[in-house]
């Protein structure tokens, strides 16, 4: 079948195999330009490793530091006229590449939130690996099934305390458009702390720990994100935001933990990205296509495997020390400096303060949002002839 991009609201609901490939060839690429991670772990858990941050972790691991890898992910194949989605394509090249290199991988494709994932995946490591050296914890899911009482929680994107307006932009007609959200419920801050905070990767390292699997001076780690004023209503100070807290929290429990064996637990904060899940957040379209334009021109723009291969290379395996990791008064590794440096987001500020319909086009990088969208899918890359035939059933 022929392959093309069919977007509805924020997501695209078709992703293309060669073009999936072409990006994780890509990304592997660029970790193989720069210098290879001496001191990197070597046997290493991504859970939530198809796409986003936890693909490019599972690349730095495999392709910049030669670790064995699993990865854990839910995804789904194709299904007669419908391709299969964007992680399955992206999963299905990394398997490729790790056997073409002669790099250990295995994937676990199911519910992460689960007891049996968790067994199954402890089972694989005990058998093939012994113990792992790195936990990748990069989940990102709407929902998640409480593995005690079958209990389905939903996240929810809301302020806490007040109802919050200002602009969003709106990407099919290309306008700068106002918005309202109605203030979240102690209910929708629970439930979103559930599914998105700590609980869930206290429960893998937990399990993890029972059965002696992980090596002495094990690192394990979440990624967060913090963000600027302008989208701390309804981010830091809403109800992700109160998921961030936990996972937060959580970290600091569980770096008391990994350090009994010379270990380390800790959340990464990344800089904000065109992802899956961030394209549903309102505002952060917005504040990201004017970020893109001011971080381009100041030569700072980053994707996520910049991101992760700085992680790696400069902040956890760096040569020195994990007591010695650099963090943050809140004992957090920072890896959103770029974005987060004055200049830039004083030039966002004014930026935001100017922005409307009429000089959009102008002000943001609306061009360069739009094909970094795409590119999740698989759409967009040199090389890749999107009028071709191509077989949406591809083995995994």
């Amino acid at each position: 079948m022929i392959i093309q991009p069919k977007i509805r609201g924020f997501i695209c609901v078709t992703a293309h195999p060669a073009g999936c490939a072409a990006h994780v060839a890509e990304q592997i690429q660029y970790v193989q330009s720069q210098s290879p991670i001496i001191d990197g772990p070597k046997k290493v858990l991504v859970i939530g490793a198809s796409t986003g941050y936890g693909l490019s972790s599972r690349i730095t691991a495999a392709f910049a530091c030669g670790a064995a890898t699993m990865g854990v992910f839910f995804e789904k194949p194709s299904d007669g006229p419908r391709t299969a989605t964007p992680g399955w394509y992206n999963s299905a090249a990394f398997e490729a590449q790790a056997k073409k290199a002669g790099v250990y991988s295995r994937h676990f494709n199911g519910d992460a939130f689960s007891d049996q994932m968790r067994r199954d995946v402890c089972k694989a490591i005990k058998e093939d690996w012994g113990q792992a050296d790195c936990v990748i914890y990069s989940l990102a899911s709407a929902r998640r099934v409480d593995p005690k009482t079958g209990y389905i929680y939903k996240s929810a994107i809301k302020p806490k305390g007040s109802s919050y307006s200002n602009k969003t932009i709106d990407f099919e007609n290309t306008q700068v458009v106002p918005i309202l959200l109605e203030a979240a419920s102690q209910q929708d801050v629970e439930e979103t702390v559930k599914v998105m905070g700590g609980e869930d990767w206290q429960l893998w390292i937990e399990a993890l720990t029972a059965e002696n699997l992980l090596a002495p001076k094990s690192v394990t780690m979440a990624y967060s994100y913090i963000g600027p004023d302008v989208t701390k209503p309804v981010y830091r100070n809403g109800t992700l935001g109160a998921a961030k807290d936990h996972l937060e929290a959580t970290a600091q429990r569980l770096d008391q933990l990994m350090r009994k064996h010379g270990g380390r637990a800790l959340v990464s904060v990344n800089k904000a990205l065109v992802t899956q899940s961030s394209s549903a957040i309102p505002f952060i379209p917005l504040y990201f296509v004017i970020l893109m334009k001011v971080m381009k021109q100041k030569g700072l723009n980053e994707y996520c495997i910049h991101q992760m291969y700085r992680l790696f290379s400069e902040r956890l395996y760096d040569g020195r020390p994990l007591s010695k990791i650099s963090v943050d008064d809140h004992g957090r590794v920072r890896i959103d400096d770029w974005e987060m440096r004055s200049d830039v987001q004083e030039e966002v500020r004014h930026l935001w303060g100017q922005v409307d319909s009429g000089n959009l086009p102008k002000i943001a990088d609306i061009q360069g949002y739009n094909e970094d969208f795409l590119k999740l899918f698989g759409f967009g890359f040199q090389g890749v002839d999107y009028n071709a035939d191509v077989n949406p059933e591809v083995p995994l």
